[in-house]
């Protein structure tokens, strides 16, 4: 069998460490790293990956999507997808600024949660603040993708952004979750009430959450994706790993982080098992339940 390679293609000026890194811990043999990818030029970097070995090796040979702009990500997955032909293609992973990761770690928090306090998450219901993001999308789309019935709502500051959310995700998954603003107080008191779980995957440094909103309904479980001060959920400690606050369980940044990494290296793994692997949010969170 061939070494392991993992062509990198990142959409910042410089490739990811932390992603090289994830890498080389997860027993790849040699990493070819390219920052500032765009679109364009994506053709000619992965024919080098796949014309120097046979069809019957190239399940040695990967390729990791990465980068902090998910959006730029996006173009260059589609244009990696877009080069294959034949029986010349690789397994590709695509987790720019970790969104795929993430997305399935706090759904799984979410479903331990649940399973906990309720005895499932099926039938419950889940509220996603900045639902609009990356990472939010993704959550409420796995979400929406469990067997079962788990009512999703989407927020967002503006209600126009969860109302597009919201038709989109209708669009990819067939099931339609409610959209709420959470510009004010009065609207976010609306959206979340009656929640279960409540998911905050905003940006760092934003609180979505505070303490006296929560405690006005009292859910069940609360998942923050948010490390940095002020956190996204008021009374959440990154460092919280299903720890019972009160009556409530809940899930920090740290402890989500713990789970995104496990799934990390192992879709990395996954990724040298066969040639035609395409790792999205959804083969994620499979991945991530496969470790349970």
């Amino acid at each position: 069998m061939k070494p392991t390679i993992l062509l990198q293609l990142d959409t910042d000026p410089q490739p990811s460490v932390f992603d090289g890194v994830v890498a080389v811990d997860s027993g790849v043999a040699h990493i070819f790293r390219h920052g500032g990818v765009k679109p364009e030029a994506v053709r000619d970097l992965v024919h080098g990956a796949l014309f120097t070995r046979g069809p019957a090796d190239l399940k040695s040979t990967a390729v990791f999507v990465g980068g902090s702009d998910v959006r730029a990500g996006e173009s260059l997955l589609k244009a990696v997808t877009e080069t294959f032909f034949g029986p010349f293609r690789v397994s590709v992973l695509f987790d720019a600024n970790g969104c795929n990761t993430t997305a399935a770690a706090a759904v799984l928090a979410a479903i331990e949660g649940a399973t906990r306090a309720l005895g499932s998450i099926d039938g419950a219901t889940v509220a996603v603040l900045a639902a609009t993001g990356p990472v939010g999308q993704r959550v409420a789309r796995l979400l929406l993708g469990l067997e079962g019935s788990v009512s999703v709502r989407v927020g967002s500051r503006r209600l126009d952004k969860a109302q597009a959310t919201a038709a989109l995700l209708k669009q990819t998954t067939g099931k339609e979750p409610v959209p709420f603003a959470t510009a004010n107080v009065e609207d976010l008191k609306r959206g979340i009430a009656g929640a279960d779980v409540v998911i905050a995957a905003g940006a760092a440094g934003v609180m979505l959450l505070p303490a006296f909103v929560r405690e006005s309904f009292r859910p069940k479980v609360l998942v923050d994706l948010n490390a940095v001060p002020p956190v996204g959920i008021e009374g959440v400690d990154p460092t919280d790993r299903g720890k019972d606050r009160g009556g409530v369980l809940t899930w920090g940044a740290l402890g989500v982080g713990g789970t995104k990494m496990k799934i990390h290296k192992k879709a990395l793994q996954e990724l040298f098992t066969a040639n035609d692997k395409r790792i999205d949010a959804e083969e994620c969170l499979a991945i991530g339940r496969s470790l349970e």
